[in-house]
């Protein structure tokens, strides 16, 4: 890939009149009570590192369709996830700024149909997730305004040409958004659709997100635990891996 992309980024547009950063969540999911403490394994032994999804993460969800196990909630996320990059790849969320106000809007359109009382807005309930304690959910509208101001503060530098400015953005972007994990589910799907977002308005090409191998995802975790502390370079260094092992176009 080389160093230079030669593009030019029109200014992005203003949200449109709905495109509102949500309000708070309201209630909690079932079996979730406010606070959530870390929960060792069966055995008694540690309790799991870094991840991506909340220690209390839901097994059964009350649905649209009734109480769903998440194996049975999979499929239809899965489903959700490729209209909204079906959309994505159609710029259909072109007038959206990429900040924190289209990661809520991903949300709403991958979940909004199973459960709409939480789809598109920011969690009530205290979570733990690893060893991470996110910001209490009082916190977390002001976390995600600063994650966006961030994230468009960023972007001019880092969408002139591909470089240490481009890595860092998307770096920030994973990371930043993860630790807080702004959505009382599904936050995983959610920043991968936004990452896709942007590596599309960057002109860069779709890479493979999720890790795949057990030792993959170790580095991952461990790139997650740094992002926590406002370290990006481990991220950083994932990004490059990706870009990497990412086949490109003659």
């Amino acid at each position: 890939m080389s160093d230079e992309l030669d593009r030019e980024h029109p200014p992005m547009a203003s949200a449109p009149d709905d495109g509102k950063t949500p309000p708070p969540l309201a209630g909690h999911s079932p079996g979730c009570g406010p606070e959530h403490v870390l929960r060792a394994g069966t055995s008694g032994t540690a309790p799991p590192a870094r991840n991506t999804r909340p220690d209390c993460a839901t097994r059964f969800i009350e649905t649209t369709r009734g109480v769903l196990a998440y194996s049975e909630l999979a499929p239809l996320l899965a489903e959700s996830v490729l209209r909204a990059e079906a959309a994505l790849y159609q710029s259909e969320f072109d007038s959206w700024p990429a900040d924190e106000r289209l990661t809520a809007e991903f949300h709403r359109r991958i979940c909004h149909d199973l459960v709409p009382d939480w789809a598109g807005r920011w969690r009530s309930i205290e979570v733990r997730v690893g060893n991470l304690t996110p910001p209490p959910p009082h916190q977390v509208p002001v976390h995600m305004r600063n994650y966006g101001a961030d994230l468009l503060a960023r972007w001019p530098d880092a969408a002139a040409a591909l470089g240490d400015f481009t890595l860092e953005l998307l770096a920030f972007a994973e990371g930043r958004f993860l630790s807080i994990h702004p959505f009382q589910d599904f936050n995983g799907r959610t920043i991968r659709l936004f990452l896709l977002e942007l590596l599309r308005r960057l002109d860069l090409p779709r890479v493979t997100l999720a890790p795949e191998s057990a030792a993959d995802r170790q580095t991952y975790f461990q790139a997650l635990e740094a992002a926590d502390r406002a370290d990006w370079q481990p991220l950083i260094q994932i990004w490059q891996q990706r870009f990497t092992d990412t086949p490109q176009n003659p």
